[in-house]
Parts: structure tokens; sequence; C-alpha cells
């Protein structure tokens, strides 16, 4: 069965960045433990479904998505300065660490330290992923039709569809 608009598709991918034009090994996921999503409601990068639409079960493919394509390019100015009292019962983190933070709205997204100040704590607020070209190889393991459960839920619960919250 092809994939189509709200099919419920499992897969298999290894994802690698492009970096000075060598492939940089990111992850994978396992026939045991596959990437299962509600197809064409907005889950995936919009590319990412475009290069797999209209695939079989049992299907392979790779295929390369721009910075642009993937998680956009790095916008330098996408920085904040957290006061250091935020750290108080934490401490400090480390230059590198993945921090989670909330905007004023409740969006949960999560930042990468770049400088710590007796003052301040930088935090990079791009995905880890901007301004890196992606390189994907699938392999779909499985496509049906989702539930109306699914559907109204907006996700897949699962690969037979019977998985919980």
């Amino acid at each position: 069965m092809a994939i189509v608009t709200n099919d419920v598709v499992a897969l298999t991918y290894k994802l690698h960045t492009i970096e000075n034009g060598e492939k940089v090994f990111v992850e994978e996921t396992t026939k045991e433990n596959p990437l299962d999503f509600l197809y064409g409601v907005g889950m995936m990068l919009p590319k990412f479904e475009e290069n797999i639409a209209h695939l079989n079960v049992g299907e392979t493919t790779a295929f390369e998505l721009s910075a642009a394509d993937a998680y956009g390019e790095k916008d330098e100015r996408a920085v904040a300065q957290l006061p250091a009292d935020m750290f108080k019962e934490t401490g400090l983190p480390p230059i590198g660490e993945v921090i989670p933070l909330q905007d004023n709205q409740g969006n949960q997204f999560r930042a990468v330290v770049v400088e710590v100040t007796p003052e301040a704590v930088v935090a990079d607020l791009n995905h880890p992923m901007a301004g890196k070209p992606l390189h994907f190889e699938i392999e779909i393991l499985n496509v049906r039709p989702a539930t109306e459960e699914e559907l109204s839920h907006g996700h897949s619960h699962g690969v037979d569809g019977t998985q919980g919250h």
C-alpha cells in the first residue's frame, strides 16, 4: 500500500548531517523501534514527507535535504541572555549543555549553552541541526490507514494503532 495523507507510516531511518562535504552520523531507528507518524498532517518536515510520498512497504530510499528544507539556516541573532539567578537551584550549566526553556505562551523548546559568565548564561535558540544539510536512508516497514481516534488526536497510536498515550 502506497503512502498517502492520513496514513500511519512506520519506517527505519539513518540520519547524517553533511559537514564540510562529509557525512556525520546523528542517529538511527531500528525495526524493533521504528519511527511511526501520521503522514500529511504536519508532524514531519514537509520535504521529508515529499521524499517518501507514494512509497510502499519494503521500499527503501535515500535523499538529502538542504538546510533551508530541513531546520532552516542558522540565525546568529537567535540567542538569549539568561540571568544567572535562573540557575540558583541547579547550578550554572556547562558550555554545550542543552537546557529546556519555555516562552511566555508556554511553548517548550531546548537551547544550547554557548557562554557562561557569573551574571548570565548565553543560550543559542537555533535548532541543533539548523544550518546543516541532512542525509536520510529510509526503509518503509508498515503503512496503514489511520484510525478515527488517531485522526481526531492528530497523531499515530503506534505501528498497529493500539499504543496508548
